[in-house]
């Protein structure tokens, strides 16, 4: 267990450069009295660690010191493999780099890991996009991403929903979820999300810019998702649901909306439960969602989406009541 802690601080301290104490107790899982006690054995093997005191302190190995890792165990490698993923390399323009990559790690690996290397990629595909959805391929996405990585701003002309408008975007992260990709890009010193596939210019900007060092692009796309699923889903309904509803509930609600749906435990002689759901904006919204149900569902409030539902019902009715006799 030490072997493996030393290996793992030596990899942290040069793939970060500096890096405090309690930051490497955290990252595995000890006290700091225990990181002292392995960095001085460290020391003591010959490594060049050496602390620098301060606030802004920590260790950090000496300048241009490098060492040969190779001593990966084949759960490590394994996960290297299952990370390189060939569609979203591909869609990047990574893929010939990836496959030279994963060239050159089995090079590395010993001969006892290398005829299980293919092993993840050989069990296990990524199909990025839901069921009857197709992967976009947005033609603007590689020089996107190259302006992301050159820290380049990028003019682009963006259909929304209303219209088309032109931004002036510095590029912060790129984002691929459900089959789609999304650009997270700072506009007057706020950021917002853009589908890439809705970019329909892109030219890269000569103008560099400043990357703020406390973007966090995972905590960024985490509130975003959630708040725009908050703000798609503000008002709430409480309704009846048949058993068979209940099912159809798990099957068909987005999981915001299940993991906030409040279930009653209690069922009437019908089995019947209450329910109190979050809904769309506008009446057509909420109406629209809980049409799925079919009748597996009732309204009992807001009124007014009860008597929604109602009308949008009757019209169906009306619509369909004579087809028979019309066919």
């Amino acid at each position: 267990m030490r072997a493996s802690r030393l290996l793992s601080i030596l990899t942290t301290l040069q793939a970060k450069g500096q890096v405090t104490a309690p930051e490497l107790a955290d990252a595995c899982e000890v006290s700091v009295r225990t990181i002292y006690r392995d960095i001085d054995a460290l020391s003591a093997a010959g490594i060049p660690v050496y602390a620098e005191r301060g606030a802004e302190g920590g260790f950090r190995l000496l300048d241009g010191y490098r060492v040969r890792l190779n001593g990966l165990s084949p759960a490590e490698t394994d996960a290297l493999f299952m990370a390189g993923l060939p569609g979203p390399a591909a869609a990047l323009g990574l893929d010939g780099a990836m496959s030279a990559a994963q060239s050159k790690l089995v090079a590395a690996l010993p001969p006892s890991h290398r005829a299980s290397a293919g092993r993840m990629q050989a069990r296990f595909h990524l199909d990025a996009p839901g069921w009857f959805g197709e992967a976009e391929e947005p033609v603007h996405l590689r020089a996107i991403a190259d302006a992301l990585l050159a820290d380049r701003q990028i003019d682009i002309r963006y259909q929304t929903w209303r219209a088309e408008k032109r931004r002036r975007v510095a590029p912060l992260g790129l984002v691929l979820k459900g089959g789609s990709w999304y650009l997270a890009g700072g506009v007057e010193r706020s950021v917002r999300t853009y589908r890439v596939a809705r970019i329909l210019d892109c030219a890269v900007s000569t103008e560099s810019f400043a990357r703020p060092a406390d973007f966090d692009l995972a905590a960024y796309w985490r509130a975003a998702t959630e708040r725009l699923e908050a703000e798609m889903h503000p008002n709430a309904a409480t309704v009846r649901l048949s058993p068979r509803g209940v099912k159809l509930l798990e099957v068909w609600s987005q999981p915001y909306v299940r993991a906030r749906t409040r279930l009653a435990d209690d069922a009437d002689a019908d089995g019947w439960r209450i329910a109190t759901i979050p809904t769309g904006t506008t009446l057509w919204h909420a109406a629209g969602e809980l049409l799925r149900f079919g009748p597996e569902v009732e309204v009992i409030d807001p009124p007014e989406l009860r008597a929604k539902m109602a009308e949008l019902a009757a019209a169906m009715a009306k619509r369909y009541g004579g087809s028979a006799e019309r066919m």
